[in-house]
């Protein structure tokens, strides 16, 4: 179990850097293009890294279900994550996505994937506490109507949550490199030509040599180790106890935004990462001496 929930939260973390990446790149390029970019080099990558080895691919009865989960998170959510920021603030919308382990945990109870614990709730709220205590002074400055971006935020983190509770059945009869390429692969499909109907990759064309990096760098850590290391996760980790470690993405992305963005570091930011660390090794403790099913 450990190396699945390790995997998870390197790749919440790598995640943040990702979401300092995408800041870099939103005066240059539309949201659209940067997901296309970001998804389809993934997958590119994810792809070269098989050739030549023998992977277990979905089989033919698990196509259907494993495209849709790939139009679900590498599809519909990154366009929902990004029409909930023209509504609200980067830290409004980061605590609305937090209430992913919340959501997760809910909805693989209701199917009955895994059973809601006192002990997993409350290192899922501790955590949440962390994140809320980490953007605590970023929440005041919400634009008029905020409350939209926010719900649609939510609705981003319920469609994240439906993809944690229903993969790690694909996962267990594939590989977790094959299952993040084929999901990865439909939903970048959907964003190339969303991207290339809008006409607005053109703007790739005027880029400077540092804004080429930071895609490069969506391409190869934000697309293919952090969703190759998401879809280990969940074939070895029970949902919620992956998706609680989300809650270290905006930390780190808060971090890492000191240096390369110039934002302040706060004395609440320390103390939220402690909250979420905190959090997540409460909700993990009580399954240490337990195989997932």
């Amino acid at each position: 179990m450990y190396a699945g929930l390790w995997a998870a939260i390197l790749s919440s973390a790598l995640g943040g850097t990702a979401i300092v990446a995408t800041r870099f790149l939103s005066g240059a390029l539309d949201p659209i293009t940067i997901g296309a970019f970001r998804f389809a080099g993934g997958f590119l990558v994810l792809m070269l890294l098989t050739v030549g080895q023998t992977k277990r691919w979905p089989a033919r009865p698990d196509w259907a279900g494993v495209a849709g989960l790939g139009l679900l998170f590498f599809g519909l959510f990154p366009v929902l994550f990004n029409a909930a920021l023209i509504y609200t603030t980067a830290g409004r919308g980061a605590l609305a996505l937090s209430t992913l382990p919340l959501l997760t945990m809910s909805a693989a109870a209701l199917i009955r994937v895994e059973a809601m614990t006192i002990r997993r709730t409350a290192g899922v709220l501790l955590a949440m506490a962390g994140v809320t205590l980490a953007l605590a002074s970023s929440l005041g400055d919400a634009p008029p109507g905020a409350w939209r971006g926010d719900l649609i935020m939510i609705v981003a983190a319920g469609c994240m949550a439906l993809y944690n509770v229903w993969s790690r059945p694909f996962v267990a009869r594939s590989t977790a490199i094959a299952f993040a390429a084929s999901g990865m692969g439909c939903g970048a499909g959907a964003l190339c030509v969303l991207a290339l109907a809008s006409g607005r990759t053109s703007a790739l064309a005027g880029l400077a040599g540092t804004q080429w990096l930071a895609l490069a760098y969506l391409a190869l850590v934000g697309g293919a180790l952090v969703f190759f290391l998401w879809a280990f996760a969940l074939g070895r980790t029970p949902p919620t106890l992956v998706a609680v470690s989300v809650a270290i993405n905006p930390v780190t992305a808060g971090l890492l935004a000191v240096p390369m963005l110039g934002e302040p570091l706060s004395g609440n930011l320390l103390l939220g990462l402690i909250a979420v660390t905190a959090g997540i090794g409460v909700a993990a403790w009580n399954a240490s001496s337990k195989k997932p099913s």
